[in-house]
């Protein structure tokens, strides 16, 4: 036993460790074992412990079974022959003992698709919350959202092909999209087999990963072949066969749901055993929080109903009493139908006659076995049903706006939450937070979201961030639409700081948790982290993390998207900073432009849906953002670089997806915003953005390598005009290179420049206004024209800084310099490289050290502060400068070597070799060319597919070289010559140059060495004793002709079909690819020098002199980027937003106009013109039998009422009363004329005829609406006597004179006796009302209430009383002895509001309760009302202040007594 008990304690210490690591996995064997090491300590099952033969079963079978209805051979040896209860009866109560359950673990079911379940066989005193457990923990289910009781009938029942498809399709969807469980019976049969049919069909129809929770709850004693389900040790599983024909009175469990608990009593053969502890499960699960803790809703539970007999009328009936909301599917059958038929009637029309007539008309023969004493009883029962209103749902098939039964289930649940205990806001408030719960944002529109309902944008805050957290973005849309201001939501910074806590497990999260582990690293603190939004010790994710990751992911380039206040911990330290040594010098002046950052709460909420790649939710949140393309290309850009460094594929091309899609919709944005206006499209592009780091959208596109943005017609014309400078782009290039030599040219016209267009367009544009102004007469325009500032045309000097300042004008002069350079570098290499450099060499090598000193100005100019790093990185990154890197590094080389005596020629060979490098950088020329760049770039795709090429093309070479080699010559020692051999010649080959050494008619001696003693001559191959070739002329013949084959033939035309792809594949893109590299060129350009080399040389002296002497900031280029001032940028904002819209709306009509959706349109008329159709052949059949069997009863009812007539006069005009005209049941009438009788008619007293009595196990005699007068006779009205031992009677109570003495004015109550009452007949009690002005101008009147601290909810004062001039004795402890004296003595001074009899609970038919309700005002400066406020202080929310208004939370009888209050003081309730 210590061995067992070491054993567990092992297996729950590894369990434990299991849950809170994910890194340790454990094994499957060691999981069951831990499973059933659990269920062997907390599930038991139920066994006889005293065998005791039943005569009259054993009868009827050989062998002999027990009372408990198990044969002899199913009990142990100990129940057999028992020591304890010899002489005994058996007794299931004491005869039945609880052990460890033998039977659980999972379920095959055998046939096609081979279901697999769960089950347990479970004992019927185990309690709910270890089942509980159970499901929660053991078998890995989500807590629900929702609770589906299916009941009804236990036998199969037929539906109508409708209803069962309607029901199928309903219960499924709402189990679906809110995460419920179903419970059943479990087993194959009734509406438990319609349940798992649904969920089959669901199953083989549904694409989705989701899985439809159902539980059946069966009992253990009636399943058919459960012996395969028994093993001590667990079943995993356990091979079931369902035997439908072979069953008999067992039922076979159905194959279709998911989990089985199979209720265990230790009997065998009686159903009905799980309904207790079923009902007590749901009741258990009803009380658990509804989704997070925050959540103030427990898992509402609705029960479903189907056909059924009596006991399910008991289960709508104590379902209703417990508060569950019942949905009963009319044309189900039986007890479903009798209900559906009378729940729009008024109470006093459902009579025992026609409850007599619709339970023979629904249950045909069944009826006949049923008493008239069941019958009142059911009568009773179904009033108090369609009573409760507001928990009963009927659902019809023929009503067209019910829809299916899945909106009728949650239509049902937010109808019983509108209850009258509850505020208005608060019933408002539980059903939007189920509405969220389900994600039924359906129902939220048309059921929460109303004319009638008036919202805050505070009020929808919690819903907002449930919304977003549980990710239901269509519930995000919904609050935006109905009033939620994001600016309001996230004003409060913690608010940004939990959602960010709360993240989902993403990337992000990931590297977030990183990033603050990194933190405490760094200050040497070692804590457990905490990544959710949970208090305790450890510092948590803040918006400093957040700040400094988006910062990681965007570049370092930008500025922290968080202000300095806001970027502050959240937890223990406000310093926590996560950088390193090499980031903190390099962001220190970042920081200081904190103050200049702006926050914009749809900004926040887009990055916080971008980082954890929601794209739905994202989308919403872009719609929102006023910065919205530069919003696109962030988000581009941090999925990208998160896809980068992700590790997950499916992740990160989920991420690289969504990436393209925000840059599909920045291409969208900005071609509208071009094709509205040019000039302000190409500010956007240059724009600084405060709201993403300060950074500009074309800087975001080039680093989220947007290609496709970049490549628009906008921004290349962008590019292009800053190409051109102030030069105009319309100038032919051929004048520019003119102007270039000949300057004066510029001042002639020759040459346009962009100022002279500007000025030009103004010219014709305030013409064009003058012209408009004359013929209407109008002098406004002109007047506004005045005030708009007129362009200066450029002066001498500054056309002259324009034209050579021009980033154009630059290149061409470098190019023509980079010619002469080479030119220069050609002659000293031929003709004038002397021993001592001449003077064209010197100046070769000042042009070089010009070019050197260019190449680090470009590494280390950063004006867009990279930083070195990245600055670095880029610059390798660029062919063209590894290129210059390399031939300089050459260069170098070469000079050392050209400087020294012995390495002169070796020199001389590097600079040559370096020339050719040089000649290559010439290449760069052609990228500036829109025919030739995209060119460039196929050239550099095909370098890369043959430089690969070579590598196969090698192993045929030097296969082929080596085995010729070494056929043909015998050990050749010369490395030279080897190498000629085995690889030179094979390559030559290729190119068509044969060997002629493989063939003895071409072979002569004179051309080769016999012992290979000649360096110029090749060896000769073997010879024999003739001076001939000794090896195999047709081996070398046939390698020969093998080797061009492939070489030649296969491997080259592979090359040529390599490049045809490479081209075909490069062209549809290379004018993309050109385009975005052509900024690069562009920016080069024009941060360049305006002097070409060797000249170059000053400016580099200039900026060394103007940055490091005068440390003079360098000049801001708003080319690039711009700041604009507040004014400027909120309009151009405003613009970019509008524009956005237009592009929504173009893009939402081009998707309706797709042939997808075209198709889906057509599809859902299809099928909504069928229903239509199949609804109205059914309608047509229902109307014709419904006007029949109407018709039918009529006469019926005629004859019957002729038949009483004529018997009525036959007897002379006597009748007793309890003879009643049958009543003429008209179902014709339509439900508001229903209403109105409902509401004329006055109904008796209801709570005094409720079935359960109070605080007892005793039950009421049923007393239906019609016979609750004592003037109606009701012969077999026979109540239940009741006393309390506690009362005060003098007499006995049981004898009937003393009984007859006092009888309930309000009718019979199903009780007689004194009850729970302290005597018989009335039985006093006094409501008080103390009421008070709030202030001096009488604006609010005021009521104190008590709290009643066994049901947690205010009273009014009051309690019962000897006699109505006396206060309750009660109220002594809630008001003090003092207070309670000094309001007494005022008791005279009240005024009587209310006096008569109360319709309570706790009436009889012999003592009732009789109350007086009395309004005592206080002025409000009087010594009482001050004794009351410090009280009410004092009491700790014992005692409470309340407005005397509709709002109070108080039951309706006590707010009717309030309303007459306010009605005494004209006061509006």
């Amino acid at each position: 036993m210590e061995e067992a008990e070491l054993d567990s304690q092992l297996v729950q210490t590894l369990v434990q460790i299991h849950t809170t690591s994910k890194n340790l996995s454990l094994s499957p064997s060691f999981q069951r074992y831990a499973f059933s090491s659990w269920i062997e300590e907390n599930i038991r099952k139920k066994e006889c412990c005293f065998f005791q033969k039943d005569l009259s079963l054993s009868c009827s079978t050989r062998e002999e079974i027990c009372k408990c209805g198990y044969s002899k051979l199913k009990h142990t040896d100990e129940a057999i022959k028992p020591e304890a209860f010899t002489g005994e009866t058996w007794n299931r109560h004491r005869h039945v003992q609880e052990v460890p359950t033998d039977a659980f673990g999972d379920i095959s079911f055998a046939g096609l698709g081979q279901n697999t379940a769960k089950y347990a066989r479970v004992s019927t005193d185990t309690s709910p919350e270890v089942l509980y457990r159970l499901l929660i923990e053991k078998w890995k289910l989500s807590p629900p959202n929702l609770l589906i009781s299916v009941t009804g009938g236990a036998k199969n029942f037929y539906l109508k092909s409708r209803l069962k498809s309607m029901f199928h399709r309903g219960l499924i969807k709402v189990a679906q999209t809110t995460g419920a469980w179903i419970i059943t019976g479990g087993t194959n049969t009734g509406v438990m087999k319609h349940v798992g049919q649904a969920v089959r069909d669901y199953a083989l129809s549904s694409s989705m990963q989701s899985k439809i929770v159902a539980i059946g709850v069966a009992t253990w004693g009636v399943i058919h072949n459960r012996d395969v389900m028994v093993n001590p040790k667990g079943c995993f599983p356990a091979h079931y066969v369902m035997d439908i024909q072979g069953q008999g009175r067992q039922s076979c469990l159905d194959n279709n749901h998911t989990h089985f608990l199979l209720v265990d009593d230790g009997t065998h053969g009686h159903y009905g055993v799980e309904i207790e502890l079923r009902s007590h499960l749901e009741k258990f699960i009803s009380g658990k929080r509804l989704g997070n803790k925050e959540c103030s809703l427990t898992i509402p539970v609705v029960c479903v109903v189907l056909d059924g007999g009596p006991g399910t009328l008991n289960t709508i009936y104590n379902a209703m009493l417990n508060g569950t909301p019942c949905v009963i599917l009319e044309g189900s059958g039986r007890i479903a139908d009798v209900i559906a038929q009378v729940s729009g009637l008024p109470i006093s029309r459902v009579t025992i006659a026609l409850i007599h007539q619709l339970m023979k008309k629904f249950f045909g023969q069944e009826y006949e076995t049923f008493s008239d004493l069941r019958i009142i009883e059911w009568t009773k029962k179904i009033q108090d049903i369609i009573r409760m209103s507001h928990l009963l749902t009927i659902f019809r098939v023929s009503e067209d706006s019910q829809g299916d039964v899945d909106v009728a289930i949650l239509q049902a649940l937010l109808k019983a939450s509108k209850s009258s205990e509850t505020l208005a806001m608060d019933s408002w408030r539980k059903q939007l937070e189920l509405a969220i719960a389900w994600n039924r944002v359906d129902i939220a529109e048309t059921e929460i979201f109303t004319e009638e309902s008036q919202w805050k944008s505070s009020d929808l805050h919690w819903a907002m961030f449930s919304a977003l957290v549980g990710n239901k973005p269509q519930f995000v849309s919904l609050l935006l639409e109905n009033g939620v201001s994001l600016r309001d939501f996230l004003k409060d910074e913690e608010i940004l700081c939990k959602l960010y806590r709360q993240l989902p497990s993403c990337f992000f999260l990931h590297k977030l948790a990183r990033r603050v582990h990194n933190g405490r690293s760094s200050k040497k603190r070692v804590q457990s982290i905490r990544v959710q939004a949970h208090t305790g010790e450890g510092e948590t994710i803040s918006l400093t993390h957040v700040s400094d990751e988006v910062r990681h992911l965007l570049g370092k380039f930008t500025h922290p998207i968080y202000r300095a206040s806001t970027m502050k911990n959240m937890s223990l330290d406000d310093s926590s900073m996560t950088l390193s040594k090499g980031e903190t010098s390099s962001q220190a002046p970042l920081r200081q432009d904190h103050a200049e950052t702006q926050s914009d709460a749809s900004r926040d909420l887009f990055l916080w849906a971008v980082v954890q790649n929601n794209k739905q939710l994202a989308e919403i949140a872009w719609e929102q953002c006023r910065d919205c393309m530069s919003a696109a290309l962030a988000a581009s850009k941090i999925l990208k670089t998160m896809a980068e460094e992700g590790i997950d594929a499916d992740e990160a091309q989920e991420m690289l997806e969504l990436a393209g899609h925000y840059e599909k919709h920045a291409v969208g944005v900005f071609n509208e915003c071009h094709n509205s206006d040019e000039e302000r499209a190409q500010k956007l592009l240059v724009r600084v953005s405060h709201l993403w780091g300060r950074t500009t959208c074309l800087r975001l596109a080039l680093e989220a390598n947007n290609k496709c943005f970049v490549a628009l017609t906008g921004v290349q014309a962008l590019l292009t005009q800053i190409w051109c400078g102030e030069l105009s782009v319309g100038n032919p290039v051929w004048r520019v290179l003119i102007c270039m030599v000949f300057f004066p040219l510029i001042y002639t016209g020759f040459l346009v420049f962009r100022r002279d267009e500007l000025i030009h367009r103004q010219n014709e544009k305030s013409e064009g206004m003058k012209t408009v102004e004359t013929v209407t007469g109008s002098t406004r325009r002109i007047n506004s024209l005045h005030h708009t500032p007129s362009l200066k045309p450029l002066g001498c000097w500054s056309r002259l800084v324009s034209l050579y300042g021009s980033p154009q004008v630059k290149f061409y002069w470098n190019i023509a310099s980079y010619f002469a350079f080479l030119f220069l570098f050609a002659v000293v290499l031929m003709i004038d490289f002397q021993t001592t450099p001449s003077p064209g060499e010197m100046l070769l090598y000042i042009w070089l050290f010009s070019l050197v000193f260019e190449e680090a100005r470009q590494m280390f100019y950063d004006p867009d502060g990279f930083g070195f790093c990245k600055k670095a990185r880029m610059y390798i990154n660029d062919l063209w400068n590894i290129l210059d890197v390399l031939s300089i590094l050459i260069f170098l080389l070469g000079l050392a070597f050209r400087l020294t005596s012995q390495l002169f020629y070796v020199g001389k060979v590097i600079l040559c070799i370096d020339f050719v490098v040089f000649c290559l950088r010439l290449m760069a020329i052609f990228t500036v060319s829109r025919t030739l760049g995209p060119k460039i770039i196929i050239v550099r795709r095909m370098v890369k597919d043959m430089f690969f090429f070579m590598f196969l093309l090698s192993i045929w070479v030097v296969a082929y070289g080596v085995a010729k080699q070494g056929i043909l010559i015998h050990n050749d020692n010369r490395l030279d010559w080897i190498v000629r051999g085995a690889v030179y010649e094979p390559y030559l080959i290729i190119f068509g140059n044969f060997p002629t050494n493989i063939d003895n008619t071409a072979f002569d001696i004179k051309l080769c060495s016999l012992n290979g003693t000649d360096p110029l001559k090749p060896k000769c191959p073997v010879l024999n004793e003739n001076q001939i070739p000794a090896f195999p002329e047709w081996l070398t013949i046939i390698m020969l002709c093998v080797y061009l084959l492939f070489a030649n033939i296969l491997l080259l035309n592979l090359l040529i079909a390599i490049f045809n792809f490479t081209f075909q594949e490069v062209q549809d893109n290379s004018d993309r690819i050109w385009k975005f590299q052509r900024y690069d060129l562009i920016k080069e350009y024009h941060s360049r020098p305006a002097a070409p080399p060797p000249f170059i040389i000053l400016s580099h002296l200039y900026i060394f002199i103007r940055s490091t002497v005068l440390q003079k900031p360098h000049k801001k280029c708003k080319e690039f980027r711009n700041e604009l001032n507040q004014i400027e940028e909120d309009e151009l904002l405003s613009w970019e937003a509008l524009m956005k819209d237009r592009y929504l709306l173009s893009a939402r009509q081009e998707q309706n106009q797709s042939m997808e959706r075209h198709i889906q349109d057509t599809a859902q008329k299809v099928t909504t013109m069928s229903e239509q159709l199949e609804r109205k052949d059914e309608m047509g059949s229902v109307t014709v039998l419904k006007r029949l069997a109407r018709l039918e009863e009529q006469v019926m009812q005629s004859t019957k009422a002729l038949q009483w007539i004529i018997d009525a006069l036959k007897s002379q005009g006597f009748a007793a009363k309890e003879t009643q005209s049958p009543t003429l049941t008209v179902t014709d009438e339509s439900p508001d004329t229903l209403m109105e009788t409902s509401e004329k008619e006055k109904g008796f007293h209801v709570n005094s005829r409720h079935f359960y009595y109070p605080k007892s196990k005793l039950t009421r005699f049923p007393v239906p609406e019609e016979k609750v007068p004592w003037e109606v006779i009701f012969s077999s009205y026979m109540p239940t006597y009741h006393a309390c031992e506690d009362g005060g009677d003098v007499v006995d109570g049981s004898e009937p004179e003393a009984l007859d003495k006092y009888r309930n004015p309000g009718g019979r109550t199903g009780i007689s006796g004194r009850g729970a009452l302290r005597h018989l007949g009335p039985n006093l009690n006094l409501d008080l009302v103390l009421t008070r002005w709030q202030d001096s101008e009488r604006s609010v009147l005021e009521f104190l209430s008590v709290r009643e601290e066994s049901q947690g909810i205010f009273v009014l004062p009051g309690g019962p009383v000897d006699a109505a001039d006396q206060l309750p004795a009660t109220l002594k402890q809630s008001l003090g002895q003092k207070l309670f004296k000094t309001i007494e003595a005022k008791l005279s001074e009240g005024t009587k509001v209310l006096e008569g009899y109360v319709d309570d609970c706790r009436n009889t038919d012999n003592a009732w309760i009789q109350t007086t309700v009395l309004n005592i005002h206080l002025d409000r400066t009087s010594q009482v009302v001050v004794d009351i406020d410090n009280m009410v202080v004092s009491s700790h929310h014992g005692l409470q202040w309340q407005e005397v208004s509709s709002k109070a939370r108080l039951s309706s009888d006590q707010r009717d007594f309030l309303r007459k209050v306010a009605e005494l003081h004209n006061r509006k309730f």
